[in-house]
């Protein structure tokens, strides 16, 4: 059996961590980070003025929302980075879960924002300060929504590239600030119209709700991925029917199956059985052909395959717990 590949073949990253091989250019996940802290940044100074000129405390919390936002972005960007690093005799399987351990982290910002935003708004309904100066802020928490939105469609659609944990977090931030500023925006529009001040806190306090929403959504999804849960069903069913579709007469069945994921990769390893008289040489190419039709129908997928002798027992195809 051939030994493993050389470094410079496990990744498509040269050593330079987060460039493209040969290249010297951020690896795109790097570009979408990077563009997400300058967005926020920009962001967060135009809603301090805006604040502090209005005196607005939905204006206010919004620029929390994005210093939160942007400590975010900055551990996505790291995240992305060290994700891409190749496996090492540290970490043989890889860097990808630290993704996850970015989203997870993420989720948890989200939520501290939220309880900025609602301690901030609770103690502004019980002494409500004077709102002027409402056309800039309005044009600020407008700019910022639209902002967001373009920048949070940028970051989705990376994510769905590249599979990858980190950015999608990041992306539900920023889609999550951007409707907040939406929020702000209502509640702001509603107090020049009405005049009446209290709508302001009241318009925070609501964004505060869907800031929790998303936030517990994050730490939901990335924690399943960190406690190693399985596969969903269809990825775990492509397998079975890549090996069903295969046809080799010597593969009679397999068993065992598990399936786990790290950040943007799937790992996935099962013990595929042979007919008596099968070759050591003969199984091993099989596998390595039952291999490749694995990777193609799951996507970024590190397949292992203990090879078996035919077992009437298990003969077929079953999913079990344990090794």
């Amino acid at each position: 059996m051939s030994g493993p590949d050389p470094p410079s073949r496990l990744r498509l990253l040269s050593a330079d961590r987060g460039t493209v091989a040969g290249t010297g250019r951020p690896a795109p996940k790097s570009r979408a980070a990077a563009l997400s802290i300058a967005s926020n940044t920009s962001l967060i100074l135009l809603k301090v003025v805006a604040g502090v000129l209005t005196g607005s405390i939905a204006i206010l919390t919004e620029a929390v929302h994005s210093s939160i936002d942007l400590l975010a972005s900055v551990v996505a960007f790291f995240s992305v980075r060290k994700a891409e690093e190749p496996a090492d005799e540290s970490h043989p399987y890889g860097h990808e879960k630290v993704e996850n351990l970015s989203a997870a982290l993420e989720g948890v910002l989200i939520l501290l924002g939220a309880g900025i935003i609602i301690f901030e708004s609770v103690r502004r309904l019980a002494n409500t300060p004077h709102v002027e100066k409402l056309g800039f802020g309005i044009a600020v928490v407008g700019f910022s929504a639209v902002a967001n939105v373009v920048v949070s469609t940028y970051l989705y659609r990376q994510a769905r590239i590249t599979d990858s944990p980190a950015l999608e977090g990041d992306a539900a931030h920023l889609r999550t600030d951007a409707l907040t500023s939406l929020g702000v925006l209502v509640g702001l529009l509603l107090v020049q119209i009405t005049g009446v001040e209290q709508l302001d806190p009241v318009a925070a306090l609501l964004v505060a709700v869907a800031i929790v929403y998303s936030g517990v959504r994050i730490i939901t999804r990335s924690s399943r991925v960190l406690v190693d849960e399985a596969l969903p069903d269809e990825e775990l069913e492509r397998v079975g029917r890549a090996i069903e579709e295969y046809g080799a007469p010597e593969v009679t069945g397999y068993h065992k199956l598990r399936a786990r994921r790290a950040g943007s990769r799937r790992y996935i390893d099962l013990h595929v059985q042979f007919r008596p008289g099968t070759t050591l040489e003969r199984a091993h190419f099989l596998s390595h052909e039952l291999q490749g039709r694995i990777q193609r129908g799951v996507r970024d997928a590190d397949v292992l395959i203990h090879l078996e002798p035919e077992d009437v027992e298990h003969a077929g195809g079953e999913r079990e717990s344990g090794t």
